[in-house]
């Protein structure tokens, strides 16, 4: 019985632990390659640490001005994203 209950529990938990938390990369931030690694670093710690939705959006959008004057000074097009990185921790559970 208690081999079965934790097997439960593994099964229950499996899900969210493959999923990792998120991470940010080329394929889901604005302006990646116009950025640093520290800046990406930086970037990637503050949205983690937001826990509102509206807060984090409020840093992503003034993110996304700084990258598209970046982009716009470098020649550079910035490919918009399906789904923001808030939009992503807040399906996760991560922002309320």
């Amino acid at each position: 019985m208690k081999r079965a209950a934790l097997l439960l529990i593994l099964a229950l938990l499996a899900p969210s632990a493959a999923a990792g938390p998120w991470r940010a990369e080329e394929g889901n931030v604005s302006g990646w390659q116009l950025m640093s690694p520290a800046e990406r670093v930086e970037h990637q710690r503050r949205l983690r640490g937001f826990t509102r939705y509206e807060d984090c959006r409020a840093y992503q959008e003034a993110h996304h001005a700084e990258m598209a004057a970046r982009a716009g000074a470098a020649g550079v097009v910035l490919t918009p994203r399906a789904q923001t990185a808030c939009d992503q921790l807040r399906a996760r559970g991560r922002l309320k």
